[in-house]
């Protein structure tokens, strides 16, 4: 999978690229980044990307121009590209988006700054996506966040294959409760079930305590699933 990330701040991505899964996925050969720094494809002096708001008002918008004319350059190579604008207007990410996006080729993630960009830019992408309903200084921060899943769920990324299917979201529940060594820590135990070795109640125990905890903390991910 390649991934295209436009920006006016590649530096930002040197430290979180170079750590962790990302970095065992691309020395794996499994995950490319390509940061694509939106100055390149400016003209003037300056190598301005933003201008003032036709109408006036607060701050600076982000121009149409660099930012087609980079996803334009990536489809020279990558002609299926997958373009995907970070906004507040775009659907939630959440695992099914994620999972959909995991099986594509090339994505390219345009990351915004300042106001926002130019409204013409929406004819020019195949989707807009949100991290949630709150403001960040820039598009950098969603598509790390994006770039985390979304590379967990390629194929050969995760050690166990079934670690991207055991967890939170991928069943519409939240993870069952997790426990490790010691036994007993400050008065409380781990739940016999999970030492007795008998997989199939230990495989029930989980899915129960999954409901359980979604019911708990999280209801609105069980509407109309019938619990």
């Amino acid at each position: 999978m390649r991934v295209h990330i436009l920006t006016v701040f590649p530096e930002l991505f040197a430290s979180p690229l170079s750590a962790g899964m990302v970095k065992r996925a691309r020395e794996a050969g499994l995950l490319e980044i390509s940061l694509v720094d939106l100055r390149d494809y400016t003209y003037d002096r300056h190598r301005s990307t933003d201008d003032a708001p036709y109408g006036g008002g607060p701050g600076m918008v982000m121009k149409a121009g660099p930012i087609v004319e980079a996803l334009e350059g990536i489809a020279l190579t990558a002609p299926g590209v997958r373009r995907v604008l970070l906004s507040p207007r775009g659907a939630v990410l959440d695992h099914a988006r994620a999972a959909e996006l995991s099986r594509q080729r090339d994505v390219a993630l345009v990351c915004g700054r300042y106001e926002g960009v130019d409204e013409r830019v929406r004819d020019f992408v195949d989707s807009e996506l949100s991290i949630g309903d709150y403001v960040l200084s820039g598009g950098e921060f969603a598509a790390l966040v994006v770039l985390d899943v979304v590379t967990r769920l390629i194929p050969g990324v995760l050690g166990n294959p079934r670690s991207a299917l055991d967890e939170s979201f991928a069943a519409g529940t939240l993870d069952y409760p997790q426990y490790t060594r010691p036994e007993r820590f400050r008065g409380r135990e781990v739940p016999p079930v999970l030492l007795s070795g008998d997989h199939p109640a230990i495989a029930r125990w989980r899915e129960e305590a999954a409901r359980t905890a979604t019911r708990q903390h999280r209801p609105d991910l069980l509407r109309g699933a019938g619990a």
